[in-house]
């Protein structure tokens, strides 16, 4: 166990672009040991997946230069190989084999056009030499071993016929194929159900005593990496900037990046009146300042010290609040609600049955409320929020808002009334045209609605609402691609406030981003409902970030709705297993 399987020694990784030269790693140095688990953590352009990109050989050849380092690897059974120096064909002998690599997107990693099986028998066939008999039957076992449920059916499937987690098993069982002696996971859990991603770590951890592997997890999820990990690299713009034990780091953070990583996670048992940021942490002096149980606070007066407070509400302020809140008459109202739909066969697709998305729902919503609705992909939650501004129609049932019924309006009426409903969908890449730039993108719906009378006005607007949501007016005239994945959802939202609406539903608006990014996010929103008095229904499969939010919690499953009540009750006192199920998925930063 001396014998480290990886040592990476001052590894430099610069990209050459038109506009300049950009050092995505500078001087990286860590190691890894058999069976040992190495946690690298950062947010996006951080570094880390360039790292691990270096070590697989996998860097784009036409841009990145690797300036400067080592990469040794030594399995024990074959010499020691300085990967760095290696060409193509010497690297293919190593990748999948002796290193796998489980990648973070599985939709974009698999190939769409061929069969799960086949993808993994291709692994299995190049390094072992076995045929395709043999290697069909190995597929079916590593399905079996990384519990995907019908093994043979799905060797037959393609990726787009599976889900998420079921992809990323996928990807795990390709990984494991040739029992390598090193495994990196880059962001496997991203964008997952908090179950599905507690499964896939179990997964993992299970995988990794009965093979005794090394593996590298590349997260931006401190949480994730308490559950996983012995040691943990935290980087920040291309540096590591701390690294030790789990428990250590965690307990006694010195950099004041990692404690704000640590800080913004939104807590469990506490309700402050904003999240903390890394922003919010690096001006403040670098000591062994000990994380305080509560998280840390936000001073700015003891800034020097290391410390960082933010006032928390009350029980009581929280109680007087609802009570102001429920007199009021209901903004929407859901009644009975379905959305079901057909499931054909046949020449003449004829209709065998339904699929029932949403099945007999109701709830209400009141003015200056967020709603949140919680649950796993496939519940419905989704086609909820949609089939309530009819960009998804209804099989049934009624919604009335500001005491008008939606289901009935002609098209004209609805565009109308479409103006005081808006949505912020979870991607902000794909919701965004990367033909029309940001400026176009905002003042598009004024002018379809003809506020503002003028296109100077609208302009003025447009640059006013970005820098509401903490961006430029410089930003005007830029598009989609030139901005990280935070700015695009910060613009996604100017546009939803364009119309100023009253009611806006975020559908997995976080999901994706960094906790940093996300937190930063999640204040703009509870800042705008403070000044603007909006109204939310907050979707989201986290019910962490969701009982942060909210002030009533809805939980769906298949369509239904298991459990409703004010937020924090639902969390200390679950009715249901299921949500019992999704409380006790949450990463902590407890190591287990």
């Amino acid at each position: 166990m001396s014998e480290n399987i990886l040592e990476v020694n001052d590894l430099t990784v610069e990209f050459h672009t038109e506009d300049a030269i950009v050092k995505a790693v500078e001087q990286v140095s860590f190691s890894v040991k058999p069976g040992q688990t190495l946690g690298i953590v950062g947010e996006s352009g951080s570094g880390k997946s360039v790292s691990a990109l270096s070590i697989m050989g996998l860097l784009p050849e036409k841009i990145a230069r690797i300036k400067n380092g080592t990469v040794r690897f030594n399995d024990g059974e074959n010499e020691s190989v300085q990967l760095l120096g290696l060409n193509e064909k010497q690297m293919q002998s190593i990748r999948g084999n002796r290193i796998g690599m489980i990648f973070q997107e599985p939709m974009t990693s698999l190939n769409p056009v061929m069969r799960c099986g086949r993808q993994v028998a291709e692994v299995l066939i190049r390094h072992k030499g076995i045929t395709r008999k043999a290697a069909r039957s190995e597929c079916v076992r590593l399905f079996e071993e990384v519990k995907l449920p019908r093994p043979n059916d799905i060797c037959d499937s393609y990726p787009h016929q599976l889900s998420g987690g079921q992809k990323q098993r996928v990807m795990i069982a390709m990984a494991l194929a040739c029992k390598p002696a090193l495994l990196i996971a880059d962001e496997p859990t991203t964008a997952l159900d908090v179950t599905v991603q507690k499964s896939i770590l179990d997964l993992i951890r299970q995988l990794q005593q009965k093979y005794g592997m090394a593996v590298i997890f590349i997260t931006h999820d401190l949480g994730v990496v308490a559950q996983l990990a012995h040691e943990v690299v935290v980087m920040y713009k291309g540096k590591i900037v701390e690294q030790g034990l789990v428990q250590e780091i965690f307990a006694r953070p010195k950099h004041p990046y990692t404690r704000g990583l640590l800080a913004c996670r939104p807590p469990l048992g506490k309700r402050p009146e904003r999240l903390l940021s890394v922003e919010d942490f690096m001006g403040v002096s670098v000591s062994n300042h000990t994380l305080p149980d509560d998280m840390i606070r936000m001073d700015r007066s003891k800034q020097d010290e290391g410390v960082v407070s933010v006032k928390e509400i009350t029980h009581e302020e929280r109680r007087l609040r609802h009570e102001k809140l429920y007199r009021n008459e209901p903004l929407l109202r859901v009644k009975n609600l379905r959305t079901w739909f057909p499931v054909t066969s046949g020449i003449m697709s004829r209709t065998k049955g339904y699929v029932k998305a949403v099945d007999n729902v109701s709830f209400d919503v009141f003015p200056g409320e967020t709603l949140g609705l919680v649950g796993e992909s496939g519940c419905g939650k989704t086609t909820l929020g949609r089939t309530i501004l009819r960009l998804v129609e209804p099989t049934g049932g009624s919604v009335e808002f500001e005491g008008r019924e939606m289901t009935g309006l002609k098209h004209e009426d609805l565009r109308i009334m479409r103006r005081h409903m808006q949505i912020v969908f979870q991607d902000p890449y794909s919701s965004l045209n990367p033909r029309m730039t940001v400026g176009t993108a905002i003042t598009e719906p004024m002018a379809v609605h003809g506020l503002y009378g003028s296109d100077r006005l609208r302009r003025e607007k447009a640059m006013e609402l970005l820098e509401k949501v903490q961006l430029k007016p410089e930003h005007f005239h830029r598009y989609p691609h030139e901005f990280s994945g935070g700015q695009r959802q910060r613009i996604c939202i100017a546009r939803a406030l364009a119309l100023e609406p009253g009611f806006i539903i975020c559908d997995e608006s976080v999901s994706a981003l960094d906790v940093s990014v996300q937190a930063q996010v999640l204040n703009l929103l509870n800042q705008l409902k403070k000044d603007l008095g909006f109204t939310y229904i907050f979707i989201s499969h986290d019910l962490n970030v969701v009982k942060y939010m909210s002030d009533r919690l809805i939980v769906m499953k298949d369509g239904h709705i298991l459990e409703q009540g004010e937020a924090d009750k639902v969390y200390s006192n679950p009715e249901t297993d299921y949500t019992k199920g999704l409380i006790n998925a949450i990463p902590t930063l407890t190591n287990a």
